[in-house]
């Protein structure tokens, strides 16, 4: 006995084959960020500790800024990548704001009680 699909099955079958799609093109993307500012960093600590290196070497005061002007400059750029790639909630998580308020309000509350 064959099946025919209603539309509105053909319908929803293609809603869920686009929405996987659409899930894997977002993920793929964001896998390429990730392995590009990998990539960036790598880059940074491989030139960054040769030119340190080669200026140490060849000046008298290793100690100065021009030393590590470089490295500081770009780490900013670096820095701003990672932000970039990974987003501020790198740092404080996902409702961050949403649990400290709660933690200060329960805090506030015991004092009242």
């Amino acid at each position: 006995m064959t099946h025919f699909r209603t539309d509105k099955e053909q319908n929803n079958t293609f809603k869920n084959d686009f929405h996987r799609e659409d899930s894997y093109l977002r993920a793929q993307k964001k896998v390429k960020q990730i392995v590009g500012f990998y990539w960036h960093l790598a880059s940074y600590v491989v030139v960054n500790l040769f030119l340190i290196f080669i200026i140490g070497r060849n000046t008298d005061n290793f100690w100065s800024f021009g030393t590590f002007s470089t490295a500081i400059f770009w780490g900013i750029g670096l820095f701003f990548h990672f932000l970039g790639v990974f987003g501020p909630d790198f740092f404080f998580g996902k409702n961050w704001e949403q649990r400290k308020i709660k933690e200060y309000m329960d805090k506030d509350k015991k004092r009242w009680e």
